[in-house]
């Protein structure tokens, strides 16, 4: 549970530093960049950790990959509904079940 806590704190962080920008129009490309180096950071701090822990308690690396893209996805779906104020449309939700179905069989013994 610890490794799937610290992939949705390093997937928000990550959102925000690849995302955060978009609205800022006015904002030169070089500090966005700077700016989100700074947050990408924090970002592999909790990234790190949670691959290592859950590689030593079991999770393959395909595993611990496909379960960061999801967490990835629902993250930004937060964020781009909430922040970036874009539609949440049903071909949306229909793409997250499919992924969904990937982590499933990506788990299954």
């Amino acid at each position: 549970m610890r490794t799937i806590v610290l992939l949705l704190l390093s997937n928000i962080f990550m959102t925000i530093a690849w995302y955060g920008h978009l609205k800022q129009k006015g904002l030169p490309l070089w500090k966005a960049i700077l700016i989100a180096w700074g947050i990408a950071f924090f970002e592999y701090c909790l990234m790190v950790p949670a691959n290592r822990m859950g590689y030593a308690n079991g999770f393959s690396g395909f595993q611990l990959k496909m379960t960061q893209e999801v967490i990835t996805l629902v993250v930004f779906a937060v964020f781009a509904v909430l922040y970036l104020k874009e539609p949440f449309r049903w071909n949306y939700l229909v793409s997250f079940a499919f992924l969904l179905g990937a982590v499933y069989f990506m788990f299954k013994k």
